[in-house]
């Protein structure tokens, strides 16, 4: 069966939208001229649901509709527009040599009369690093894309723009980009895999917000909708905080990310949270979290990881701030798996022992655009018998998939909705899921569910090559010895055909003067 590739790279229009966008950046930098673009693609997508409304609310004036009554926006979970923030007046002053100062009054404006925007959206649009001509262009070439009338609406044109628009930004910008971002497919295959239909999902590194976003449309697609989901996250760099406020803010999506942009580890916003799944892309290796300074924190119950890698300090802080029964799910540099330096073996000792580790994964290569570290899936259970699954206690499943995924282009590869589906269903089969039908059996080379004594033997080595073996080749049914008689034949055979193109290959060569 051919598998289908959905990918960001072939949706249609962004490409083009993008490169053209690009050609307008100019000496700009990517990590500056991002909140550039997305600061107007946000501001026409608001304009759009705005003015569909407002020609909505004109025709029925005769019933007592009033166009310039924010409530009537309200009401309906569409923001509300002034005058001098709509996109008709921004077009109309795009090749004004002011236009930079316009934008930046749309912005102030916005913020002014929609509170839950304060302080989010950009407004640095007159600054003198931007040229003002090509802003004219790029508020034109964004004013041709339909992007927040009811139609597009549906189609999630923003989200896809904004989601394309995120990836580019982050393989343009390179490691500082891929930061913040989390390609779709892997944010699609920790969503699908935890399955949140409802309840409090947190990610203390949540970046622009990608897990939340992915979360909102599992619960939709599962019959639930926006708001059976609470968020909450945190994100320590503030221009990409503002990303994530803005990506929720355009879908609607109602979200508790903090007062303000903080570290995690040592201005935690949600001190006392205990969510029912944690989903997180922590910072691989991180070695300036500043960990001396919390060597006694109540959060290192399974040891006190090294100030030199921070990886299992997020391990910890997931596990502390999961409910009795919740659930985690986590990408971690493949080190996490098997190192045993500076203490972090006897740290994922202490986890395997307390019968937290519920699912391993290794992913291919070339996912991220920050990054070739080589990256896993981590996923734990608080609780592996707490009636909404089988008792798995005593045994984790190992799933090896680093054979999966399709490459997009000479650098980065995407798991298709085949791989995504096939690594998910084992999962959901292992533990039980009521939902899915299919039976969960172990599969040589791809899956297998094995023993904590097994891990053991190991030496709490969470390798999944290490359980799954090899795979199996398909027994053609020929006998071992007739077999190796017929391929050391073809074999022989090949070596004399070689000798004779040889013989072949010289004769012409002497012919024709060469060798003599």
């Amino acid at each position: 069966m051919s598998s289908k590739v959905t990918t960001s790279a072939n949706l249609g229009f962004e490409r083009d939208l993008w490169a053209a966008a690009d050609a307008l950046r100019s000496n700009m930098d990517a990590a500056e001229y991002k909140h550039v673009v997305l600061g107007l693609i946000f501001l026409k997508y608001i304009s759009d649901a705005f003015e569909e409304q407002h020609t909505k609310l004109e025709a029925e004036r005769a019933k007592g509709a009033d166009p310039e009554d924010a409530d009537e926006y309200r009401a309906v979970n569409i923001f509300w527009v002034p005058k001098a923030a709509r996109w008709s007046h921004l077009k109309a002053n795009a090749r004004q040599p002011a236009i930079g100062r316009v934008v930046d009054d749309a912005m102030l404006a916005i913020e002014r009369d929609n509170p839950s925007l304060k302080g989010v959206l950009p407004k640095d649009y007159a600054h003198p690093r931007l040229d003002k001509e090509r802003l004219g262009q790029l508020i034109d070439l964004v004013g041709n894309i339909g992007l927040g009338d009811k139609v597009n609406r549906s189609k999630d044109i923003l989200g896809r723009v904004y989601e394309y628009f995120l990836s580019e930004f982050a393989s343009a910008e390179g490691k500082k980009g891929g930061q913040f971002y989390t390609p779709r497919c892997v944010v699609r295959l920790l969503v699908g895999m935890l399955a949140p239909y409802k309840g409090r999902v947190y990610d203390p590194c949540c970046g622009s917000g990608g897990m939340f976003v992915q979360s909102e449309k599992f619960a939709e697609a599962h019959g639930g909708k926006i708001g059976d989901i609470s968020i909450y996250g945190q994100e320590s760099n503030h221009t990409t905080w503002r990303l994530a406020k803005m990506n929720l803010a355009i879908r609607g999506i109602e979200g508790n990310l903090g007062k303000e942009h903080a570290d995690t580890f040592h201005n935690n916003q949600h001190p006392d949270l205990k969510a029912d799944y944690v989903l997180a892309n922590p910072p691989f290796n991180a070695s300036d979290w500043r960990g001396d300074a919390l060597a006694d924190d109540k959060r290192w119950q399974f040891g006190t990881p090294p100030a030199s890698n921070a990886n299992f300090a997020w391990v910890q802080h997931f596990i502390y701030h999961l409910a009795p029964t919740g659930l985690a799910g986590f990408v971690l540099a493949n080190g996490s798996m098997s190192s045993n330096q500076s203490g972090e073996g006897e740290i994922r000792k202490a986890i395997i022992e307390a019968d937290l580790v519920d699912c391993m994964v290794a992913l291919p290569g070339q996912l991220f655009y920050s990054t070739q570290i080589p990256v896993c899936l981590w996923f734990i259970a608080r609780d592996k018998k707490n009636g909404c699954f089988r008792d798995r206690r005593g045994h984790t499943l190992f799933i090896d998939a680093r054979k999966l995924g399709t490459m997009i282009d000479r650098v980065h590869r995407e798991l298709t909705d085949d791989d995504i589906r096939k690594i998910a269903d084992t999962y959901h089969a292992w533990r039980g899921d009521k939902q899915c039908k299919a039976k969960y059996g172990d599969v040589p080379g791809f899956c297998r569910s094995a023993t904590t004594e097994e891990i053991r033997q190991h030496g709490h080595i969470l390798t999944p090559g290490r359980y799954v073996g090899a795979e199996e080749v398909e027994d053609d049914g020929e006998p071992f010895g007739e077999k190796m008689t017929r391929l050391t034949a073809a074999l022989r055979e090949q070596t004399e055909e070689s000798g004779k193109l040889d013989q072949i290959i010289w004769a012409n060569l002497e012919a024709l003067g060469y060798g003599k």
